[in-house]
């Protein structure tokens, strides 16, 4: 760190007259209480640079081996920013080093100073005094639209340090960071809370020297490059300006640029039981077919509100943990369905919608899951009032609680769509602002259809329909939220669905852009996975 003697010049004696009160700022102590003031870490440590506009170079530097460059342009006018912790009533310096053009030093709210033209190294220096209530302060430097890069060095913000008084202990680490979501321009994550002595004032998310501050334990990183792996690491900060150790870092891809104004949730997921049929290896259905995604049955209720698959196996520590793991390691991901036709399901047993999402939040918990399907079947679940409601309020939680994380309700249906439960289920869902994500039907045992691909069609279009006068949305709105279920080969009431009606069914699927494709289920599409090659082609 490098400490600057501070000179006071008449305005420590100064009077600030406030609202008719008369505060005598506080002499300041002759500490620089910047992070990485010289960017010698070789990173924007400490720093938020606007949309990726700042860089750390060798040359030219004014003191030291590293100062920052800021990259003005057109549109962009290359704002670098830190907050640190003050004191009210107080009297800071903040100085810098800058070269370039317009190059501005300021404080948000406060006095800015800028520098013309400087072809060397020429000093800006404001002092300032914080508010009776202020207790942080930012400080920033830019350059200006069209005038090229601008460099910095040797930044000083001069004063003591606010917040925690003799405060030295830094927060716990921030635990378990997660990928939550992705477009083509942005990561969004999350992370388990940090602990303090005092309190934690807030947290960094850093990539590759650039930060993002967030107050909450979620924050979303914008700026960024489609097609691109990025690494990200969390910390916390405390009042007095403490910072904790970096977590581990997790990584992201982001998305192609597809033109496509915002994300959507798109998913081919076969069902996967393991409880029955004998289950294949996944990974050699994914080598043998492309498919990604497996929709894996069933989590159901064991010993009240408890969460396991089939009522016996446990989340962790066995096979299905260990396909899941197997799954990933070949580049896929899950999603559980929780419910079913038969079974203890989660949905009676447990009495509250707090008591359920706390056992649908085990199950995320145990896989930190992107996404969850509820099937909800049958008179205990779909035909009970009570039931749906306790569902549609606990995926609310849920969702809330998991910033990104996707909700799917799967259900049965007419061959004109959705029955008076079903159309119950959507109401509820709007009137209870659950905001779920995909609503999926099961077209299939509707008592012997004959056209298989028509009946199809026809339920699925009734289910947009009702969509659309629920929420108010237009066709593409409600089918980009509609997911089909079918039943590969015959169905329980002898419905034959071909590979080609199959195929059939998953081309309009395509055409019309809805959400989800899924079947019942891989363990029965023997012996070359067919439907599951077929669905692999899905593309929403």
């Amino acid at each position: 760190m490098r400490t600057r003697h501070r000179l006071f010049t008449g305005l420590g004696a100064a009077a600030l007259i406030t609202a008719g009160l008369v505060i005598t700022p506080i002499a300041a102590h002759a500490d620089n209480l910047l992070t990485n003031p010289g960017f010698e870490t070789g990173s924007l440590t400490g720093w938020t640079c606007a949309g990726g506009t700042g860089s750390v170079v060798s040359t030219p530097v004014r003191s030291g081996t590293k100062a920052l460059a800021g990259a003005a342009s057109a549109s962009n006018n290359a704002r670098c920013a830190q907050t640190v912790a003050v004191k009210p009533s107080t009297a800071y310096t903040l100085s810098a080093w800058v070269r370039g053009n317009y190059v501005h030093l300021g404080v948000t709210g406060g006095a800015v100073k800028w520098a013309n033209s400087a072809s060397g190294y020429t000093q800006l220096s404001i002092t300032f005094t914080t508010t009776a209530s202020q207790t942080s302060a930012e400080v920033y430097l830019h350059g200006w639209y069209g005038q090229g890069t601008y460099n910095a060095d040797d930044i000083a913000l001069d004063g003591p340090g606010g917040g925690g008084g003799n405060d030295t202990q830094a927060p716990t680490t921030p635990g378990n960071p997660r990928v939550t979501s992705v477009t083509a321009n942005s990561v969004s994550l999350a992370w388990d809370a940090s602990t303090d002595n005092v309190g934690v004032s807030g947290y960094e998310v850093v990539r590759t020297g650039q930060v993002t501050s967030a107050t909450g334990t979620s924050a979303t990183v914008t700026g960024l490059s489609p097609s691109t792996q990025y690494s990200f690491t969390v910390r916390a900060k405390d009042a007095a300006g403490n910072t904790s150790p970096s977590s581990v870092a997790v990584t992201a891809t982001t998305g192609k640029d597809d033109g496509n104004p915002g994300p959507r949730f798109i998913q081919a997921a076969p069902y996967l039981y393991l409880g029955w049929g004998n289950p294949p290896a996944a990974a050699d259905v994914m080598r043998a077919t492309g498919v990604k995604w497996f929709t894996m049955a069933f989590i159901l209720a064991q010993n009240g509100c408890n969460p396991t698959w089939d009522s016996q196996r446990p989340l962790k520590g066995g096979v299905d943990e260990n396909n899941v793991k197997a799954i990933r390691a070949a580049g896929g991901d899950i999603v559980p369905s929780i419910g079913g036709w038969s079974g203890n399901k989660l949905g009676p047993n447990c009495a509250t919608a707090e008591l359920l999402a706390g056992a649908y939040q085990k199950v995320i918990d145990a896989y930190g899951l992107k996404a969850i399907d509820v099937d909800i079947e049958n008179t205990d679940e779909f035909e009970s009032a009570a039931v749906q409601d306790r569902i549609l309020t606990a995926l609310k939680i849920v969702k809330a609680n998991n910033p990104g994380l996707r909700t799917i309700l799967t259900f049965p249906t007419l061959n004109t769509g959705p029955n008076s439960w079903g159309n119950r289920l959507i109401e509820q869902a709007k009137a209870l602002n659950a905001n779920i994500d995909n609503f999926t039907i099961m077209p299939f045992n509707f008592g012997g259809a004959a056209d298989m691909y028509a009946a199809t069609v026809n339920s699925t279009e009734g289910l947009k329909n009702k969509l659309k006068s629920t929420f108010g949305w237009t066709d593409a709105e409600a089918y980009a939220h509609v997911g089909i279920s079918g039943m590969n080969n015959s169905s329980d009431a002898g419905e034959v669905t071909s590979p080609q009606t199959w195929t059939r069914i998953r081309d309009w699927s395509n055409a019309n852009h809805i959400g989800r494709l899924s079947f019942w289920a891989v363990n029965r599409d023997r012996p070359n996975w067919e439907f599951t090659a077929i669905t692999a082609g899905f593309t929403g």
